[in-house]
């Protein structure tokens, strides 16, 4: 819960006593490899911040390839933003561990700190910054270079993700991924 409560001390300011709010909502959750946080076509049931693992977020196009469309690693919050259905499968690519919040927790929480909302808001916004700029890159770059970004976003992942999922992430092969790591070593 450490690790949560010094994540959010890096947007806001909170005092003992709203830490001790926020831990009594939170609950911890281990998710196997291969589980799903969330899934395409439910609604959400948890807000989660992952302490430990990798998550990947993917989805099936029109035929019916699954494609990898982000990872999300230590130190980030997964948030919807309203009650829909999720359009993305959030799997666990390793074994993780969140701390979670429910729905009506969360809006407790919400409800009784006064600017909670304002630090979400600057978490969610870094975030998606950090998202558009990793698929700005991804755009216009090639695909060497692009797994060369992808090991600076993702420093620790790489032994952790198979190239399966680096290769769709990076909208290449797995053939061109091996020889573009061959070719860099």
């Amino acid at each position: 819960m450490k690790q949560f409560i010094d994540f959010l001390l890096q947007f806001g300011n909170l005092n003992k006593q709203q830490i001790d709010f926020i831990t009594s909502k939170a609950a911890a959750l281990e998710l196997p490899k291969d589980n799903y946080f969330w899934e395409a076509g439910k609604i959400p049931k948890h807000i989660g911040f992952i302490v430990d693992g990798i998550i990947r977020v993917a989805y099936y196009d029109n035929k019916g390839k699954e494609i990898t469309k982000y990872f999300f690693d230590e130190n980030h919050l997964i948030k919807d933003w309203e009650n829909f259905e999720a359009t993305f499968y959030l799997e666990a690519v390793t074994d993780c561990k969140f701390i979670t919040f429910t729905k009506k927790d969360w809006k407790e929480i919400s409800d009784t700190i006064l600017d909670w909302d304002k630090m979400i808001e600057k978490i969610m916004t870094k975030h998606h910054t950090e998202k558009m700029n990793n698929i700005g890159s991804l755009i216009s770059q090639d695909a060497t270079t692009r797994y060369l970004e992808f090991l600076k976003k993702f420093p620790n992942a790489t032994n952790r993700i198979p190239l399966s999922y680096i290769a769709s992430y990076l909208g290449i092969t797995q053939q061109s991924l091996s020889r573009i790591r061959k070719n860099i070593r």
